[in-house]
């Protein structure tokens, strides 16, 4: 097997992982919310990471590398965060999409990241740019959302 190889899967694993807490994370949401707008956009954003999921691993399989198969211990401390603010905050909505936007602009900075490398196989550059062109306009509908809270 060939660093290339290796080198691709492990960044493709790198945003599987963070795609994982992000799908988590916005289910956590959805369950933290009652607001009539914010629950059904969470639990959208929700399903379309775990759709983004399943692409990144057939990609890294596509290069017999094996996929990540959970999030990370940041993500699950971020959760729990979320878990916490949602419990005493007093406008829990406008917090949740607070931290939908600093995961959605790191989200952006690690695609970024990986798209600086000029090996990636060009089915490989088409995903991540498709995935962040996605997360980049989900950042602005929850900057939307947040000035309508």
């Amino acid at each position: 097997m060939s660093t290339y190889t290796e080198t691709v899967g492990n960044k493709l694993n790198e945003i599987l992982e963070k795609t994982y807490d992000a799908e988590k994370g916005y289910a956590k949401a959805a369950e933290n919310t009652d607001h009539s707008l914010l629950k059904p956009y969470f639990k959208k954003r929700s399903k379309e990471r775990y759709n983004f999921g399943h692409e990144l691993k057939a990609e890294i399989l596509k290069f017999g590398e094996e996929p990540e198969k959970g999030g990370s211990v940041t993500g699950t401390v971020h959760r729990a965060w979320m878990d916490t603010k949602a419990l005493f905050s007093a406008n829990d909505a406008e917090s949740m999409l607070e931290e939908s936007i600093r995961g959605e602009k790191a989200a952006v900075s690690e695609y970024e990241d990986a798209l600086k490398d000029t090996a990636l196989p060009l089915s490989t550059a088409t995903l991540l740019s498709n995935q962040m062109q996605s997360i980049k306009s989900d950042l602005n509908t929850i900057k939307f959302l947040e000035d309508l809270s």
